[in-house]
């Protein structure tokens, strides 16, 4: 009975210890006999304690953060880059039995892989087009990493680091070229300005009193910044008055100079009239 009782025992203890669990984001990868069986889970199954063994295998999405690697673009630049890594596992089976260590693997390939794009591209498109660049990268270790039962979700480029020498030529090429563009927009600031100041004179030539209309702006605006400048100005009126009354004075002198003319005319044939 005893014995019946330690067989019986050996036998529960031998059937629970074949139990296993896995969760959602895992997957047993079950081996019988050092051969690959088939893959399990997740949630509660059972496989044959030892003759099944069991390797787990996490099939969430992993972040890889790429360290920085010194890279020579293709106009010769020495750069600094680090980028990011996503990837997940399709198949547990070809993760484990393909490839030894897949993490390491995946790591390797992209960091090679970074560089040598990364040296196919000038400076400005390493610093201009990251998103052709990063799809680049993500394309060809996809391409490796495929047999391998991995699945590479996005490449990232974080930071690219240019020498100091680099960064002040960048920043004079930056500024000279704000300098242009602002110059630029000057001048055609400055020939608007013109075109519409010959308009404006033109509507002042045909209706004067605009002009002491822009003179009373001119005053408000003065006025409103308090500015303590103190102009002395002659209203349009008075240049009309002043002008017209110069006008009258010369009109006024043509017409003396006339009546003088006329009086020696009548005087001198006076004098004829008398000889004869």
């Amino acid at each position: 009975m005893e014995a019946l009782v330690i067989l019986g025992g050996i036998a529960l203890f031998y059937a629970l210890s074949g139990i296993k669990i896995d969760r959602e984001y895992q997957r047993g990868v079950i081996f019988r006999l050092g051969r690959y069986n088939t893959i399990k889970g997740p949630g509660l199954y059972w496989i044959i304690p030892a003759i099944d063994q069991k390797t787990r295998v996490d099939i969430r999405t992993k972040t890889v953060d790429i360290a920085p690697q010194e890279a020579v673009t293709a106009d010769s630049v020495t750069i600094k880059v680090n980028a990011v890594l996503y990837y997940r596992i399709l198949d547990p089976n070809k993760a484990i039995n393909k490839v030894e260590k897949y993490q390491d693997a995946v790591y390797q390939t992209a960091m090679t892989t970074l560089r040598n794009v990364v040296g196919q591209n000038i400076l400005d498109d390493v610093l201009q087009n990251r998103d052709k660049i990063n799809y680049k990268v993500q394309e060809i270790v996809d391409e490796i990493t495929a047999p391998w039962g991995v699945e590479i979700e996005r490449v990232e480029i974080k930071d690219v680091e240019i020498p100091v020498a680099m960064q002040r030529a960048m920043a004079k090429e930056a500024e000279a070229v704000r300098e242009k563009r602002a110059r630029l927009i000057k001048a055609a600031a400055e020939q608007e300005a013109s075109i519409k100041l010959a308009e404006a004179s033109k509507k002042i030539v045909e209706n004067p009193a605009a002009l002491e209309l822009r003179r009373l702006q001119m005053l408000t605006e003065i006025g409103a910044e308090n500015n303590t400048t103190t102009l002395v100005m002659m209203p349009s009126d008075l240049i009309s008055l002043a002008k017209q009354w110069t006008e009258a004075l010369e009109r006024g002198k043509t017409s003396q100079s006339s009546v003088r003319i006329n009086r020696t005319q009548n005087l001198e044939d006076l004098h004829q009239d008398k000889i004869k």
